[in-house]
Order: C-alpha cells, then structure tokens, then sequence
C-alpha cells in the first residue's frame, strides 16, 4: 500500500518541476563573473537576498496560514517574473541588487507555504502516514525539473553565446505556474479567509507561532534543517568555476569558444546531479524505513555531508576535478534524500494551523545561516581559492554537528494540534 496519485497529487508535482525551470542556476556566478563581479561582490549580493528574505520570511508565512496560501504562492510567482525580466533588461551591480530584493520577496512568499498545502492536503484525504514518501516523490519531480532545467540551461548558452538570456526565459515557466497554482482546490488555503474570523484567527495563529519555540525538539529539527541546507545552497555553487575550469582543460571541443565548452560540461553534469537528487528524493522514505528511524538518517546524511565538502575542497587544490565533482555528486544526493525527512520531522512537532508559518522559521534560519556564509565564503574565496574554502566549510560543518545532532525522537507529537 502507498499514497493516492490523484489529480492534486500531479499537480503539486507539474508546481515543483516547474518551479525548479530556473534556467540561470547553473550559470549564476560565471554569469556575475562575466560583466565583472568578483567573488566577494557575488558574496555580498547573495547576503543582499538572503537578509531581504529574512525580513520578509516569517511575516509572510503569517501572511499565507492567515490571508490564503494560494493567493501568496501567486504572488510569489509574479515577484520572481519581475526580478528576471531586471537580471535581464539591466545588466549592472545597482539592479542585480534590485533583482535580489524582488527574488527575496518571491522566496519568502514561496518557503514554507508549498509544503504547508502539501500537508494539509495529506491531512485532509488522511494520509499522514505517508508524508517521507509523498513529498518526497513531489521533490523528485521538482529535481526532474532541475534535470531538464541543466540541459535547456546549456542550450540556450550555447545557442546565444551568453549567460544573461537565461533570465528572459526564467521568466515563462512561473507564468505557467501561476496558472497551475491557481487551480488548487481553496481548501489548501488552510484558513477562512471570511472578515468575521480574523481576529481569533490571528490570535490562534500567533499561540500556536509561539509554541513552536518552547519545544525543544522542534526548534533542533528546524536549526538542523536550516543549518544543514545554509551550508548545500551557498557551497554548491562553487562547483561552477571547478566546471568551467575542467571545461577550459578538457583536450576536447576545442574549436569552441570557453562559454560554449563550459555550457556542455555544467549542462551535461548537472543534469546527472539532478536525475540522482531526483532519485534520491523519491526513495527517501523507503531510506529512513531501513535505517529504522528518520532522526538518525537525518544525523548520518550530515556527517557524510560535511565530509564530502572536506573532499571536495581539498581535491579541487590537487586539481583533481574528477574526485571533486563526485564529492558535489554525493552531496546533491545527500541533500535531497534529507530534505523530504527534514519536513517530516519538522512538521511532526510544529502544529498544522502554523505549519506555513513554522516552515518560514526554519527557512528563516537558513537565510540567516546563509546571509553570515555568502560574503565569508566569497571573501575566502578571492583570497584564499575555491577549494581552501570548500574545504573550511567542510570543516566548520562537522564542528557544528555536535550542537545540532538531533537526539531520540520524543512520542509526542506537536502535528494533531
């Protein structure tokens, strides 16, 4: 027995496969490279949209288990539209900053509430149980998406000879998407949206808000989470520059330009890194059933991560490229086997009626945990190298285990409130 594929079911997948057609994620940083940005400039654009996510995270998730998780995930499909279409049309430092606080905005009101309508969705058919398998297999048509992403990605760099067109066409899957997010049933709002409630609404929302931080377990699952995915999302993207430097090196293509060989190698590589977080993704609830206990996959993805961003960064200084695109490989697949027991755990101690509120914390943590880690990383790495830097981060990573090991999993659970 498993979970029902009805019609909702596809469309929460057709939202995450679209959601992930970001076509400039492979070519963000050689992108920034190119009209002039150094590393430590890149750094600090990336802090830029992370604090700008934080001061808008957990309002918005307030926002969504208030006012309607639907008509917030449309809006944040129509903030990301204008922050491409910025990348695109403007080229210079002073509007990337721009496209960052918009892309913030689409962030804040996207975390979070997604996953909340899943759950909701799940509580409503009664289907609970399987919450590890069913967003995982969501996520895995969103890593599908990343896939497809890398490969139309690379396409349109070798076709224009450019990185900046990714952003105009970054712009056509959240149009489709509005459109898909707009035929969910108004249940999955998670609220009454009528004038009558809401003040008690509020009020209940904000008791419940509340007692997410006086639980314990719950606020070491959503730090270990947060933590955890800080780390993956500012240190994966320095597989770029190990790329284009393995690319230039390759004794093959040569009658290519750079941009082009490079195109086809991050294209080709992360469609592979994709298909295995898909992978991953789908079969993570049939993961945590074999090691017997969610709380210890989540423990041991850690420590194989932290130890796979030591090997990366230190292979990348021998430039042995080979050994530091399979350590990113390992990490990708880490990461995507975690995430859908990072939600499960979190969403079996953070009560139902604030769950879009509760996962806005968690991604409220990762912005901050990520707004400290972009400027260090990029300074480190105008001074010191790429693989110096991986490899610290590695480092730091495993130092912070031991505060955010999750222990032994309590009986009761926050959930049924």
């Amino acid at each position: 027995m498993t979970f029902i594929k009805d019609r909702q079911f596809y469309r929460f997948s057709i939202y995450g496969f679209l959601k992930n057609l970001r076509f400039f994620e492979p070519f963000i940083i050689l992108y920034f490279r190119e009209i002039g940005f150094s590393f430590l400039d890149i750094g600090i654009l990336f802090a830029i949209r992370e604090i700008s996510t934080v001061l808008l995270e957990v309002p918005t998730g307030f926002v969504a288990d208030i006012g309607g998780r639907k008509t917030s995930m449309v809006f944040s499909m129509g903030a990301y539209i204008f922050s491409f279409l910025t990348f695109f049309f403007f080229p210079s430092y002073a509007a990337a900053v721009c496209a960052m606080v918009l892309f913030a905005c689409g962030e804040a009101f996207r975390t979070g509430t997604h996953k909340a309508m899943i759950l909701e969705y799940l509580k409503l058919t009664g289907q609970l149980e399987w919450k590890p398998d069913y967003y995982g297999s969501t996520r895995a048509a969103s890593k599908l998406g990343s896939a497809v992403n890398a490969l139309i990605a690379a396409t349109l760099v070798f076709i224009s000879g450019s990185f900046r067109y990714v952003f105009l066409a970054a712009a056509l899957p959240c149009v489709i998407n509005m459109m898909n997010l707009a035929s969910y049933p108004p249940a999955l709002n998670g609220t009454d949206v009528s004038k009558n409630s809401t003040r008690p609404r509020i009020k209940d929302t904000f008791k419940y808000f509340l007692s997410i931080f006086s639980n314990h377990d719950a606020r070491l699952s959503i730090m270990n989470s947060a933590v955890f995915d800080g780390f993956f999302k500012v240190l994966k993207e320095y597989l770029q520059p190990v790329l284009k430097a393995m690319a230039i090196g390759l004794p093959l293509l040569t009658a290519m330009s750079a941009d082009r060989r490079t195109a086809i190698v991050i294209g080709l590589v992360y469609f592979v890194l994709f298909l295995a977080a898909s992978t991953a993704s789908r079969y993570s609830g049939q993961f945590s059933r074999r090691v017997k206990c969610v709380v210890r996959s989540i423990n041991i993805t850690w420590i194989i991560g932290f130890c796979m961003l030591i090997v990366a960064g230190v292979f990348h200084e021998l430039s042995v490229y080979a050994v530091t695109i399979g350590a990113y490989f390992v990490l990708f697949t880490l990461q995507n086997l975690r995430r859908p027991l990072c939600i499960t755990c979190i969403s079996d101690k953070v009560p139902h009626r604030v769950m879009a509120s509760g996962l806005s914390v968690e991604s409220l943590m990762k912005t901050l945990s990520m707004t400290i880690l972009a400027p260090a990383c990029g300074y480190l790495a105008d001074t010191a190298g790429v693989g110096i830097t991986v490899a610290s981060a590695g480092v730091l990573m495993g130092l912070l285990y031991v505060p955010l090991r999750l222990g032994k999993p309590v009986q009761e659970s926050a959930s049924v409130l």
